[in-house]
């Protein structure tokens, strides 16, 4: 039996306490010797008799430690007297910074107990919580390389850090109200509000109807209680988009149907936006005039406090940035952005290094890939290129592949202006050098105008790497797997091989070699981007009829209005062609005028969903063809026919709504079994954002069940473009095979 060794232990070790751990076990078994991080390994020169039980021990790691392996070497240094921990040394970077986890309940009982140290102290934390990537500047993990660098430790929080017996042992975010950084409250006009407690007079505040900007761990959030939601969305001018909410366990019980499984995600240290069906679906319509609403617990100390001192149970609580450009993370762009939107902002002076949207979770599927859930790390073998993925031009995020492990970035958002292209260049400069990554490989999208595209072709040159450019939806598939599969991929858009506009896709082989078979009928979208924000011009380019003129004209359509957009229709001027699955939705919305303008991402397909929702599909034929390029297609001109055929007949809207989704999905999942069929492949993968959508998914997925075939979709990475990143770098690793 073993008395002594040299314990290297791999994965994600720094950030979670591990040393303190480490240390407090060699006192429990009575060990000599030392600890020391080492990038992403941790090192233990330990000699005792208690040996094996020691290895036992730490080999199992902290609660936010991640494993990857054990290796025990022959100790080639005397033991010393003792156990201590080293200061941390550069070594291997195949591991990571831990995310941003909620505040753990040992320190909310710490803030809320009476004459205690951290009585009412808001950023209190320990080893086992807090954050962490968003106050990292650079690894090995320690305070000085953190923003809470600006703040010594007083004496009473350097006496709990050295304290072996203290959960704060070496918590390098260990603070108190005598050391730490503190909070100010402001009105909108830049002028500070005079208060011993600016926690207690916000939430007096927000109870009184106020609108407060509030800085969070990874940005600032915008808040205010219900009855002053309807002012908020005026002021960002968002009237229509559902917000999310923050409420304490009770009220989102009160609200929402919430799942064992729901309940557990809405618990757990990641503390995502959970979105919910509503007990009632006509109730909150201020909040969301969806059937669904987002909700998310308090998960910092501060959170605890507003409410702990709030009347309401329940605050709406949104990102305080435009759709789609990155977080507010400092003080002055909030004074300089926010006023007119918020009466207040309450502040804290911690520096928010990297910033971090709320993760979004709906039926256990992750939608936005962020806060608790990222920096995401994947154990994958893409062989021994360096990969960068840049991602696709909505939802964007980046990855980057080194040494048998890919890391997905938080949600940066669309990548369609400067800002925005920046924040992802900062993302990709910062995971890139964490992970000491240089790169062979530079995977983007196919389109050869996105913003991201150039971007790659300039690190690519940059770094003398290969540039490669992969379609979308083939990185859709290569994300949720790698073996032979039929990939079914269906979402918004997506540049295809043809340069016409997929997003109805199905697939045949195994990445990197995923040959389209089938797909949705490509269809006119009469002004381009302009049929996205109008969904009736997507109805009229499907179904150019006289019927349909008429039913435009019905809803305040000029003569002079549609006779351009007939023109338009007929010689294909300013006409892009089509198979998205999202514009085929947006178009049966516009046909029950459920919504006739896009005022955000989705919105059509989600109103048709909860129209939907309340109602009772039936089966309708379905007529499939064989396109031009070989392919089977389901014609969605006749899908829509018979939706009109139905309206004019007077059936309920909801009916025509779920039916309409039902055969949309029997349509596809035909098509993947006979492909599967067809080719003997066992498998089909379902991948895109329409899949958030619970009805089609399921009818797909028991569709392609009733077949015999496996079913798989993506539980680890985003059902929409959040996983293309990841899906990019997949493919480049897979071109040398």
């Amino acid at each position: 039996m073993r008395t002594r060794g040299t314990i290297i232990i791999r994965g994600i070790v720094q950030g979670v306490g591990f040393r303190p751990f480490v240390y407090a076990k060699a006192r429990e078994f009575g060990i000599t010797g030392t600890v020391k991080n080492l990038g992403s390994e941790v090192e233990i020169h330990a000699s005792g008799d208690r040996f094996e039980e020691f290895l036992e021990a730490v080999s199992k790691g902290t609660p936010l430690s991640q494993i990857d392996s054990v290796d025990v070497q022959n100790l080639r240094e005397s033991p010393t007297e003792g156990f201590t921990i080293l200061e941390s040394g550069s070594g291997s970077l195949s591991g990571f910074i831990p995310t941003d986890v909620a505040t753990c309940d040992d320190c909310i009982a710490d803030i809320f107990t009476a004459g205690g140290r951290y009585e009412g102290y808001w950023a209190t934390s320990c080893v086992n919580c807090g954050p962490r990537y968003s106050i990292i500047n650079a690894i090995p993990y320690d305070r000085e390389r953190t923003s809470m660098t600006e703040y010594p430790v007083c004496p009473a929080c350097g006496s709990e850090y050295a304290d072996p017996s203290c959960r704060r042992h070496h918590a390098q975010t260990i603070a108190c109200a005598a050391c730490g950084p503190h909070l100010a409250l402001f009105r909108a006009d830049v002028t500070p509000v005079e208060t011993a407690d600016p926690v207690r007079e916000a939430a007096t505040l927000l109870d009184a109807g106020s609108i407060v900007a509030i800085r969070g761990i990874g940005g600032f959030h915008i808040a205010c209680t219900e009855e002053a939601a309807g002012k908020l969305k005026r002021r960002l001018g968002r009237t229509e988009q559902p917000l999310a909410v923050m409420a304490t366990p009770e009220e989102v019980e009160r609200i929402a149907v919430v799942s064992d499984e729901e309940r557990r995600i809405l618990h757990s240290r990641e503390r995502p936006i959970v979105v919910l069906e509503k007990r009632n679906p006509a109730s909150h319509l201020a909040i969301s005039s969806l059937h669904t609403i987002g909700c998310m617990l308090p998960y910092t100390g501060l959170h605890h406090l507003l409410f702990a001192n709030l009347a309401h149970p329940l605050l709406v609580m949104t990102s305080a940035n435009l759709p789609g450009y990155p977080m507010i993370t400092d003080l002055e762009t909030a004074l300089e952005r926010l006023p007119g939107q918020v009466d207040y902002v309450l502040t804290h002076n911690r520096r928010i290094v990297n910033r971090c949207d709320d993760s979004v979770v709906r039926d256990g599927y992750i939608i936005r890939l962020s806060r608790g859930l990222a920096p995401k790390r994947t154990a994958i073998d893409l062989g021994g290129a360096c990969i960068l993925g840049v991602g696709p031009e909505l939802n964007a995020n980046i990855s980057v592949y080194r040494s048998g492990f890919c890391i997905t970035s938080p949600h940066v958002g669309n990548v369609r202006n400067p800002q925005t292209l920046a924040y992802l260049q900062e993302t990709a400069e910062k995971i890139g050098g964490l992970t000491g990554a240089r790169y062979d490989r530079v995977v983007h999208d196919l389109h050869p105008q996105f913003l991201s595209t150039r971007y790659a072709r300039e690190v690519a040159e940059a770094a003398g790497a290969e540039l490669l450019a992969v379609q979308h939806h083939r990185a859709h598939i290569a994300a949720a797997t790698r073996e032979e599969c039929v990939g079914i991929a269906i979402d918004g858009v997506g540049y295809g091989d043809d340069a016409t506009i997929w997003g109805g896709e199905i697939f045949a082989g195994k990445v990197p070699h995923l040959d389209r078979v089938a797909h949705l009928e490509v269809v006119p979208m009469p002004g381009g981007d302009l049929a996205t924000r109008f969904p009736e011009r997507m109805l009229y380019g499907i179904l150019p009829t006289s019927g349909v003129r008429d039913l435009l004209a019905s809803r305040g359509w000029s003569d002079i209005e549609l006779a351009v957009l007939t023109r338009q229709v007929e010689r294909g001027l300013n006409v892009a062609a089509t198979s998205s699955t999202g514009r085929v939705l947006d178009a049966a919305a516009a046909l029950l005028g459920i919504c006739r303008e896009r005022t955000y991402d989705g919105e059509p397909a989600m109103k048709l969903e909860s129209a939907a929702y309340a109602g009772k599909p039936s089966a309708w034929d379905l007529d499939f063809l064989r396109g031009d390029d070989g392919c089977e297609v389901l014609s969605t001109r006749s899908l829509l026919a018979e939706a009109c055929r139905r309206s004019a007949a007077g059936d309920r809207a909801g009916d025509i709504a779920a039916s309409f989704q039902y055969n949309l999905s029997r349509g596809v999942a035909a098509m993947a079994v006979r492909a599967a069929e067809e080719r003997g492949i066992p498998r089909v993968v379902l991948s895109g954002g329409v899949a958030y959508n619970r009805a089609i998914r399921e009818t797909i997925r028991d569709e392609i069940r009733a077949a015999g075939l496996e079913f798989i979709i993506n539980r680890d990475y985003p059902l929409g473009d959040g996983c293309i990143s990841f899906g990019q770098v997949v493919y480049g690793g897979s071109v040398e095979e």
